[in-house]
């Protein structure tokens, strides 16, 4: 199995609008995402890199991972 790429939140974010998720809402730090019934949570700090749990998540939902 290849290596998730690295993703900062703003890239992360780009691909789920790209997906056709809509940000529906703040809180804190978090930034909540809707296309459907389906529902994403992204952690957005500045110059962080994202968990690569968050990142395997990301590309299952945008249909970039089998």
């Amino acid at each position: 199995m290849p290596k998730l790429p690295r993703l900062t939140a703003a890239e992360a974010e780009q691909m789920l609008l790209r997906a056709g998720f809509a940000h529906v809402r703040s809180r804190g730090s978090h930034r909540i995402y809707l296309r459907d019934a389906t529902r994403i949570v992204l952690p957005f700090h500045a110059g962080e890199t994202l968990h690569p749990k968050i990142v395997k998540q990301v590309l299952a939902l945008t249909g970039q991972q089998e």
